[in-house]
């Protein structure tokens, strides 16, 4: 995407409805110099914007991200072109939530053992001793719910009876048996319980 072309063109459409970027900021509700970082090519308007403005300008979102007018062979391409990079992005968050996950999972089991292999070395009353198991049981708690949480819908999992894939709820999630790459769950579709693998898109 060119966003140097798309502030042009969005430039091209404010000028073509004799606006200035004051009386477009005001009819969108932003200010002039948001919309003077847009038509510089500086800044992308938010979806939520290019929504305002693909109604204003009676163009469509794809036109906009485009930069210019496109006639239906050119437009279908565009589409595609938008639609795979968007998942190529959706898998690479999933990719970096999984290594977060794995990052935390081991900074968590680590801090949790060293603690409580320090509360066991130390020559301190028991009372003191079970408050550091207790603590470290906690921050591995905690550190398994983080993991949890940034796992769970990075990606979607495949059931390997009918295809269909799914995210799984939390209760699902943490209640199933799972290996490093498939997990024990329910499919929606079919209703089997079975190990459904992991996969990124």
């Amino acid at each position: 995407m060119d966003m140097q072309k798309v502030g042009t063109f969005l430039s091209e459409l404010r000028k073509e409805r004799n606006l200035t970027q004051d009386e477009l900021g005001e009819q969108i509700g932003v200010t002039n110099k948001t919309v003077s970082r847009w038509e510089n090519g500086n800044y992308l308007p938010p979806v939520e914007m290019l929504q305002i403005l693909s109604k204003l300008f009676d163009v469509s979102i794809n036109e906009l991200l485009s930069g210019e007018r496109l006639d239906e062979k050119h437009y279908k391409e565009n589409a595609e072109e938008y639609i795979f990079t968007d998942l190529m992005k959706k898998r690479n968050e999933a990719k970096k939530r999984l290594t977060v996950s794995c990052i935390v999972a081991l900074i968590t089991i680590l801090s949790g053992l060293s603690i409580i292999l320090l509360s066991d070395l130390l020559s301190a009353p028991i009372w003191l001793k079970i408050i550091c198991i207790v603590f470290s049981l906690i921050i591995i708690i905690l550190g398994v719910g983080v993991c949890c949480v940034l796992t769970v819908d990075a990606g979607v999992y495949e059931c390997p009876v009918c295809g269909e894939k799914f995210v799984p709820s939390m209760k699902d999630f943490i209640g199933g048996a799972h290996t490093l790459t498939k997990r024990k769950l329910k499919c929606p579709k079919c209703g089997k319980k079975s190990f459904c693998k992991k996969r990124l898109s």
